[in-house]
């Protein structure tokens, strides 16, 4: 017979060791059940009268250590034929017994009954903090989506990770984010597109997965990643020297590793199941989506300080253009005469707004040149004007009054002059659109050389960088190269890391999709 024991109790303000008796857990040491503490929560579990001694044991010696149990807030779990005799051993103690269950470090232990209980009553908190959630929404909807993901969503992670077979009891929270929380995110979406948005926005979803599904795989995640300190509990060994310590970790980073690697492939399946019930044009928009660069608006937290937070009605547009999907209130004709659409909106030059989009890309980009220690910084320099020279291109501009964006010095090698061309693209466009996304940055990339790099070469005689983006965000390779360099320069000229710089590359990606908005 093993029974279950569990006694919760509290400390004083001591680290659990006695430099006469070494630790506790060395002196309790029972010999026919098996004990874990974790912080000031001692638990055993074995047989009735085995928990008894080590109850009496750890009520003797835990005050020379500082650690005094509390028998009124301890709690013994015992199947119901064994209730009996739990009452005869522990009759003399103030211990509360149990045949249903209890809380233990936050997860439930015992019988199946109580588990679904349990859980299903702390669903139904989070079906209220949905709730409450979806009223502020109504005004701040990019401020709860992002409440959500980072902080909402992970409160029922823990439990997920520590209880099996409970999927199925988080469908009260699926039908509150549903049914609440999503339509004041994006207005209108199908059964499919709610699969879709549980997706992580690095695949293009909204990282608002489905309780029910992600419940048994994050158990099992939690298992394997686990199983080394499992295995070392059940030991029950006391003493680890520094050869089983550092087996222990090893095997902890290895199934960590696994677990990561895990995940993704099971992302990744969830991402072709979804994408491949999708029609032609919509898998070319994930495939978009999928890049990096397009989520960075997402994933960011709406600071206010660096201009990151969106309105409502800018959030619940933003999310209809990621998606495709109807946008609310937008009028059927365009002010300059023509038939309105997403796309048309994206690409017609009335209002300004084009214009707008990468004009804020080359003043933030000519910013941060300055900030990364670059001189003589200039926006829309004038080119030299041509007397002789002839190029080989036909495409070359060759005007007296031709410009480009941003000129600096001192990016790529000291004193070297750069010339940056800056182009903001519709991918939604009819001619990108039976093009991948790589063809289409490409495509543009050299459009921009073939224009400038020719004249910039050998008349200004500095070098050339063609800045494309996409109204999405996703860059082409000589933007991403440019911006890692500046990231880098960052880091140099600040002392900071490189990584918390790179951050910097976050903004021009943010920036256009607000300008897109």
């Amino acid at each position: 017979r093993v029974l279950v024991g569990v006694v919760a109790t509290q400390s004083s303000e001591s680290s659990g060791i006695n430099a006469e008796y070494g630790t506790l857990a060395e002196t309790v040491s029972p010999k026919d059940c098996q004990q874990i503490f974790y912080a000031d929560d001692g638990s055993a579990v074995g047989k009735i009268s085995a928990l008894r001694l080590w109850l009496d044991t750890l009520m003797s010696c835990g005050p020379g250590f500082g650690y005094f149990p509390e028998p009124a807030k301890s709690w013994l779990i015992v199947k119901e034929e064994h209730l009996d005799m739990a009452k005869e051993v522990f009759g003399d103690t103030s211990v509360n017994i149990t045949t249903e269950g209890h809380r233990y470090l936050g997860a439930p232990l015992g019988t199946d009954e109580f588990r679904d209980k349990f859980v299903s009553e702390a669903v139904q908190g989070w079906v209220a903090d949905i709730i409450a959630l979806s009223k502020i929404a109504e005004a701040e909807p990019h401020v709860c989506y992002s409440s959500f993901c980072v902080g909402l969503s992970k409160r029922w992670l823990f439990l997920m990770r520590t209880t099996p077979y409970i999927a199925h009891l988080f469908q009260p929270l699926e039908n509150a984010i549903k049914t609440m929380l999503l339509p004041l995110i994006a207005a209108h979406f199908s059964p499919l597109q709610r699969e879709l948005f549980a997706l992580p926005a690095r695949l293009g979803g909204l990282s608002i997965q489905n309780p029910t599904k992600v419940a048994d795989e994050e158990y099992k995640s939690s298992r394997v990643a686990t199983e080394p300190l499992i295995q070392l509990i059940s030991e029950q060994n006391t003493k680890i020297d520094c050869v089983r310590e550092n087996q222990v970790a090893e095997q902890l980073s290895s199934n960590k590793t696994e677990v990561l690697s895990n995940k993704r492939k099971w992302q990744m399946d969830q991402c072709k199941a979804v994408v491949g019930q999708l029609t032609a044009p919509e898998q070319r928009q994930m495939e978009e989506l999928s890049l990096r660069g397009t989520s960075t608006w997402l994933t960011s937290l709406p600071l206010q300080e660096h201009g990151f937070t969106l309105n409502k009605l800018e959030f619940r547009d933003a999310i209809a253009i990621r998606y495709d999907l109807p946008v609310v209130g937008l009028p059927r004709t365009c002010a300059c005469g023509k038939t309105n659409s997403l796309e048309h909106c994206l690409s017609c030059t009335r209002g300004g707004y084009v214009h707008l989009r990468h004009n804020q890309l080359r003043d933030l980009t000519a910013n941060l040149l300055e900030e990364a220690g670059c001189k003589d910084v200039t926006i829309e320099p004038r080119l030299l004007p041509l007397s002789t020279e002839r190029f080989q291109l036909r495409s070359a501009i060759t005007g007296d009054d031709a410009r480009l964006d941003v000129a600096a010095r001192g990016l790529w090698s000291p004193m070297e002059r750069t010339l940056l061309d800056i182009r903001v693209f519709n991918s939604l466009a009819p001619s990108n659109a039976n093009l991948s996304v790589k063809q289409v940055l490409d495509k543009h990339q050299q459009e921009k050389k073939r224009c400038y790099e020719e004249r910039v070469t050998q008349v200004e005689k500095c070098s050339f960088t063609p800045v494309v983006m996409s109204t999405t965000g996703v860059m082409g390779d000589e933007a991403d190269r440019l911006y890692k360099q500046i990231a880098l320069r960052l880091a140099t000229r600040t002392s900071q890391s490189y990584n918390t710089r790179l951050k910097q590359k976050k903004k021009p990606e943010i920036k256009i999709s607000e300008r897109v908005v």
